[in-house]
């Protein structure tokens, strides 16, 4: 029975593949397989040694009948309220996610550790009891530490226990039992020890979809978790929607409770395994606490003058993450045109181009066109105003295509090149009062470090808040503010030398641009 139903399950699956079906359609022929369509995302080295990382995404599909969901530590009380607090409101969602999980075929494996006494007896608990040993070709450890020579360290300090409140009872045991929001359902399992994986092995299970909390803990140390079901030789993929951090924003790198989350998932996806969200599963948008209301914020850099994939992250590093989620978007470095990881606009709400004379594929700049298309805020720095084009119209490689008034219909500009390197340029203001923009901004301290562009005359609409100037040259808008023809605030800037990074006053102001364009006030 069982072989004639997995031959019917594959007979589909190829059927689907083969007549070409793509998107919903494909989704909803893998599904009626007893398959799972996971968008999963990885970070891969832009190349070797550099420090930065792609964040790409790749459908895989996995047999439902050889998946189990793992679901950590979700309790019903931890010693961090804030914890209690976030866990319970995850949890509807997470049970709408394993209840799909459930109905497609997956095993249901609950393991909320230490709290085994409360399940004793039940047909759950004895599922995995009853599970035979296996050999491992590693020991399944209690507890697995993070391993300095795979993972590095952390990027997060939780050195303080990551409670990000008054404390009650640090280190307690507080909890008794999973959360009773996660329903268990009679061909569940229950458990907190290696018996997860011997229960895998019976089943024939190679696939592991982890969810649960606590990320920078639980998640990646737990004997059925990350760091082990992968050194298991499992397929693992973590849920990175569905999970939480013990992180408190006093502590390093000082960032936002849920950016600090974000960074663990990012450290999860360089050296443990992929990630997805429950949209895979059950649609809709993806899961965020009702405290995180950080706008989105997507950082496009591909160029060879000022160096910016090096000074944005810095300079995103130190003033982002308290405020924004971040994505970082960097130009493939083997091929000058690739602009790997556009799926991010899907979820951006502010995208930051930092951009020279790059043709992407028609795909890319497909999805280019249908964020800044929507009405969607944009930031421009230094070379965005030639972003994607080439010189003297040029055309592009076959596959790829310009976009050769950018600069015009997105930023309000009319760019027609620079004067050349020499003196530092002057910055002042076209009148009073100074746009909100430049708040904080120390305009005494400010000064162009690179060549003044040239890039009158502006958009009628748009409204110079800098002017620039050089010796013996007429003055040109530095910075000016717009909404394009597409409805979307622009803010752009022709700063962005390397050298201006290293300034306060430009660090300042292109803060205030970003917060500025995601509708957030300039002032703090």
């Amino acid at each position: 029975m069982l072989a004639r139903r997995s031959c019917r399950v594959w007979s589909l699956v190829c059927v689907c593949a083969a007549v070409g079906l793509s998107g919903l359609d494909r989704a909803y022929c893998a599904e009626a397989a007893g398959q799972f369509v996971l968008h999963a995302r990885r970070q891969v080295e832009t190349s070797a040694g550099s420090g930065r990382f792609h964040a790409l995404t790749q459908p895989v599909e996995w047999p439902a009948a050889q998946t189990a969901v793992v679901i950590c530590d979700m309790w019903d009380e931890h010693w961090s309220p804030t914890a209690t607090r976030r866990v319970a409101e995850m949890a509807p969602r997470m049970n709408e996610v394993v209840a799909e999980a459930r109905r497609r075929g997956a095993l249901i494996i609950h393991c909320p550790s230490d709290t085994m006494p409360f399940y004793e007896g039940t047909p759950q608990r004895e599922r995995a009891r009853q599970a035979p040993a296996v050999e491992t070709a590693i020991p399944l450890e209690r507890w697995c530490k993070l391993i300095p020579e795979k993972e590095g360290k952390l990027p997060i300090d939780d050195s303080d226990g990551g409670c990000d409140a008054v404390p009650q009872g640090k280190n307690r045991k507080a909890w008794s039992r999973q959360i009773a929001t996660l329903e268990i359902h009679p061909e569940d399992a229950v458990t907190d020890s290696q018996e997860a994986f011997f229960l895998m092995k019976a089943r024939g299970i190679r696939h592991v979809l982890v969810m649960g909390v606590h990320t920078n803990i639980c998640v990646l140390g737990r004997p059925f978790s990350i760091r082990q079901m992968v050194r298991q030789g499992q397929e693992v993929i973590l849920v990175r929607d569905m999970t939480d951090t013990m992180y408190n924003p006093r502590m390093a790198p000082f960032v936002h409770h849920c950016t600090g989350t974000d960074l663990v998932v990012e450290h999860i996806e360089r050296h443990w395994c992929p990630t997805v969200t429950s949209t895979d599963l059950i649609g809709g948008r993806e899961f965020r606490f009702s405290e995180d209301q950080r706008p989105h914020v997507a950082i496009l850099m591909a160029e060879d003058e000022y160096q910016t994939e090096i000074t944005l992250p810095a300079w995103g590093r130190a003033h982002l993450g308290k405020e924004f989620r971040t994505t970082w978007l960097y130009g493939n470095d083997a091929e000058r045109n690739d602009l790997p990881g556009l799926e991010a606009l899907e979820t951006a709400d502010v995208l930051l181009v930092s951009v020279r004379r790059r043709v992407p594929s028609t795909a890319q700049l497909a999805m280019i066109r249908k964020f800044i298309e929507a009405g969607k805020p944009v930031v421009g720095i230094r070379t965005a105003s030639h972003a994607f084009s080439l010189r003297e119209g040029a055309p592009p490689p076959e596959g790829h295509a310009a976009w050769l008034t950018f600069d015009p219909d997105v930023l309000g500009g009319h760019y027609t090149g620079h004067h050349g390197v020499g003196p530092k340029v002057a910055v002042s203001l076209p009148g009073e009062p100074p746009h909100p923009i430049l708040a904080g901004v120390d305009l005494a301290q400010l000064q162009g470090h690179g060549s003044l562009y040239k890039v009158n005359p502006l958009a009628i609409s748009a409204t110079p808040i800098l002017l620039g100037t050089i010796p013996d040259t007429p003055v040109e808008p530095l910075a000016w503010v717009y909404t394009n023809k597409y409805g979307g605030r622009v803010f752009y800037t022709s700063l962005g030398h390397i050298d201006d990074f290293a300034e306060p006053a430009f660090q300042r102001l292109l803060l205030n641009g970003v917060r500025w364009a995601a509708g957030l006030r300039t002032d703090g």
